[in-house]
């Protein structure tokens, strides 16, 4: 590259920002800049949390260091194709130009751009290609989400190989590093306790720094928990409450049930999400919701219930490809309620206007974890908060309880005395953290067959409040009645409010059953108490067989079939109110 390369950023060009032209930095961003200026290090690892604007702060370093030809080339490695766009445009806003594309392969671009944005797989895919560029010109690396480089050993040996000539190199993370074997390249680490080694940050920026300077939101957990049957794949029936303690099995077995789109626990959560999205957009009119779910299939039936509730067709992203790119660039810069989405818009995806999330997944890693609540986090004026729903799971709520913690990545196992790392890998359910092929081979060892969601409690700056609550009850509406412009003082205050309006109610209720038990209650014969439930059961079975079209003694076989029993004059009442419940269920279905 020439220096005809960058004539576009003088003030001669129209449309092009000159070098001298910047926007304020927030206080973290310019202490960073300025140990960065002072230090001018080859390699610069920040680690800032989520929505604290590390895109910013690097363009800046990108911008100065072209500036100052100490660099005549920016490459950006980011884990996704969305992210190489979003790159791309952010810089192309200072006044720098890369190339998301073909990776600058092509001689007649390249004189147009200041560089490239790639994935982390395509520098894997043309390793000796990024390593002729760096070798070529001086070049800034800036590697994005730079734990992705521990992905895979092929990965790491990649971004090793391709960027070991680079002028300057500049590692941006926003999440905890995964504990693995493999080292990061171009990372320090120090020896920990126990022999192992931790890797050291240049410069750290946590959560609780950026909450308490207004940089990100506030969030409020809301949890739900309930009731989950399924039946093993030896046909034995099982059950169990989201949320007990239950061996690593049973909690992987309930929790897939809750998120069976068949259910009734995803719709009744995903019906109060929407609620409580419809309040937040009462004090900020584009609020924006987002349901991320563990494959496609379950997506697209996620979306179909939203559509339902909501009378409106969501946003639904299935893979990263540049139709989904599209489609969350127009939801960003719309007003529409909801998106639904697998894993791309997990990390590093900027939309600002999300405010309410469902964390719809049956991934349990604390790093995959912190990335899908930082798509929530990202301020744009004070008060804003951000409400994130969850299932009553141990290992998710941990993750929740932890999100102010900063981690390192840890190279070797981690020492059985370090409470706080057990408390990360305790309950981590094996089948999530692997690969999505193994995760549908244990789906397939069970069927889901009924869910029910209850309100549990809420989650807010490590405090619990709430009591349990059923669904559309004025327990729960206090909750989801939170006002969507807080400050997170305000925030505490009404959570303790609703807590003892809910405790007032519920000692209300008490009292009420209590008189109720010592009035004396008249005794019904048996035989009456037949004769009303099996004329209930065949005015059903009546208005079922209409409808459908089909004899009535077909419905009272198939009745019989699925709950077992005797004919229906031999049924005790509680066999015929089964029968009547059943009846009612399938009619609810359609």
């Amino acid at each position: 590259m020439t220096s005809s390369a960058f004539e576009h950023l003088s003030p001669a060009f129209p449309g092009k920002a000159p070098w001298g032209t910047a926007s304020k930095l927030r206080a973290w961003q310019q202490a960073a800049l300025d140990q960065y200026r002072d230090a001018a290090p080859r390699d610069f690892l920040c680690v800032a949390t989520p929505g604290a604007g590390k895109t910013t702060f690097a363009l800046r370093i990108a911008r100065e260091l072209l500036a100052s030809r100490t660099v005549r080339r920016v490459i950006v490695v980011a884990p996704t194709e969305h992210l190489k766009v979003q790159w791309a445009d952010a810089a192309a806003r200072v006044g720098i130009q890369l190339d998301p594309g073909l990776g600058g392969s092509r001689r007649g671009r390249a004189r147009e751009f200041d560089g490239v944005a790639v994935t982390y797989a395509g520098v894997a895919a043309r390793t000796f290609h990024y390593e002729a560029l760096v070798a070529s010109l001086p070049t800034l690396v800036i590697l994005d989400e730079i734990h992705h480089a521990g992905d895979s050993k092929s990965w790491g040996d990649a971004v090793a190989s391709s960027f070991g000539y680079a002028t300057r190199r500049l590692a941006l993370t926003g999440t905890p590093f995964r504990s693995d074997e493999s080292p990061i390249p171009f990372v320090t680490y120090e020896q920990g306790p126990g022999g192992t080694r931790v890797s050291r940050a240049d410069f750290t920026y946590g959560y609780a720094d950026a909450l308490a300077d207004n940089v990100v939101r506030p969030v409020v957990f809301m949890n739900y928990g309930g009731p989950m049957r399924w039946r093993t794949k030896s046909g034995d029936e099982m059950a169990a409450d989201l949320g007990e303690p239950l061996t690593k099995d049973l909690t992987a077995h309930a929790w897939r049930t809750a998120l069976d789109p068949r259910g009734e626990w995803i719709a009744a959560v995903l019906a109060a999400a929407d609620r409580r999205l419809t309040e937040v957009r009462r004090h900020v009119p584009d609020a924006g919701g987002l349901v991320i779910a563990t494959n496609q299939t379950t997506a697209r039936a996620y979306a179909a219930t939203l559509a339902s509730i909501t009378g409106v067709k969501p946003a639904l992203v299935l893979s990263d490809d540049p139709g989904s790119s599209t489609r969350i660039s127009e939801f960003s810069a719309s007003t529409d309620r909801w998106m639904v989405a697998v894993r791309m818009v997990s990390e590093g995806v900027d939309v600002p206007r999300l405010a309410v999330g469902v964390y719809a997944t049956a991934t349990s890693t604390p790093l995959f974890f912190a990335q899908a609540v930082g798509r929530f986090v990202r301020t744009r004026r004070r008060g804003e908060l951000a409400t994130v729903f969850l299932p009553t799971v141990p290992i998710v709520l941990a993750h929740a309880a932890m999100l102010e913690r900063q981690r390192d990545h840890v190279l070797g196992r981690k020492s059985s005395s370090d409470a706080d790392a057990e408390l990360w890998d305790e309950g981590l359910i094996e089948a999530a953290n692997r690969a999505e092929a193994a995760s549908a081979e244990l789906l397939g060892t069970f069927e889901p067959v009924s869910s029910d969601a209850n309100f549990d409690h809420v989650l807010f700056d490590g405090a619990s409040f709430g009591l349990h609550a059923l669904p559309h009850s004025d327990d729960e509406h206090d909750y989801l009645g939170l006002p969507g412009l807080l400050e997170p003082d305000q925030v505490a205050s009404l959570l303790r409010e609703r807590q003892r309006r809910q405790l007032t109610r519920r000692e209300a209720s008490d009292r009420r059953t209590a008189r109720a038990e010592r009035t004396p209650v008249e005794v019904v014969a048996l035989h009456r108490t037949l004769a009303t439930l099996r004329k209930e059961l065949n005015a059903l079975v009546a208005q079922h067989a209409r409808v459908q079209g089909t004899p009535h003694s077909h419905v009272h076989a198939e009745l019989r079939r699925q709950c077992g029993g005797p004919a229906l004059a031999q049924c005790s009442a509680e066999q015929v109110s089964e029968r009547i419940k059943r009846l009612r269920a399938w009619r609810s279905a359609g």
